[in-house]
């Protein structure tokens, strides 16, 4: 269940045919950025779209008194920004590299003329737009009518999915800062630290450092209600 606030479209890329993923790489062009460096940001034009190939990217809003809310962590192999395009408006939130990553940005022209020439690109694009649109509306109840403690558990079963995917190992360890995992939970830094001493002693995770290790998946998910 946890599926369901999550996007799908890490995957969008690999279910391509060979002949439409080379039109996509002959028009990406590939730049570093740097942890805390800015994609983009919100209420700005946007002039092409972005394929994640290395590292981790959170999109967020800021409310009026400045405090952030992290909405999504993207993965590598998720694209991001192309929303804004479809549907000819500006950035609706702000993207920032979360640590070093590896991003390939695609202009809007050649975006905009790849969809013209492959209708498979634009049926996994507009099957992932609206899966996005469940996740989003799947998130957005959690943060209005769950407790702190549910959102805590929830937030660390989505991010222990998310880190998964990157390690062949036993042990998936999330290297979140506690601020960015506070934004995402919609709580202050005083709060979680209580929540996260509760899970450790009640042996649900184990904390080395910021790396955080889920050990009792099975009560995490009982304590976030994913099933309500």
């Amino acid at each position: 269940m946890i599926s369901k606030f999550i996007f799908n479209s890490q995957y969008l890329f690999e279910e391509l045919s060979s002949y439409d993923k080379e039109m996509l790489q002959k028009v990406m062009q590939v730049k570093n950025y740097r942890k805390n460096e800015a994609i983009f940001t919100e209420g700005t034009i946007p002039n092409g779209i972005f394929f994640l190939k290395e590292g981790k990217v959170k999109k967020y809003k800021v409310d009026n008194d400045g405090r952030e809310q992290i909405i999504y962590i993207y993965n590598a192999g998720e694209f991001f920004g192309y929303s804004a395009i479809l549907s000819n408006d500006s950035y609706g939130d702000t993207t920032q590299a979360i640590e070093s990553s590896v991003i390939a940005f695609i202009s809007k022209e050649d975006f905009l003329n790849i969809l013209d020439q492959s209708k498979a690109f634009s049926k996994l694009l507009l099957k992932s737009l609206s899966h996005e649109f469940s996740v989003m509306a799947n998130l957005m109840t959690v943060l209005s009518q769950r407790t702190v403690r549910e959102r805590v558990a929830l937030s660390l079963l989505i991010l222990h999915k998310k880190y998964k995917s990157d390690i062949v190992e036993d042990k998936i360890f999330i290297t979140l800062s506690r601020t960015d995992l506070a934004n995402m939970v919609g709580t202050a830094n005083e709060t979680l630290a209580r929540i996260l001493h509760d899970f450790r002693e009640d042996h649900f995770i184990v904390m080395e450092g910021r790396k955080i290790q889920l050990t009792d998946l099975e009560s995490l998910t009982r304590i976030a209600n994913i099933y309500r």
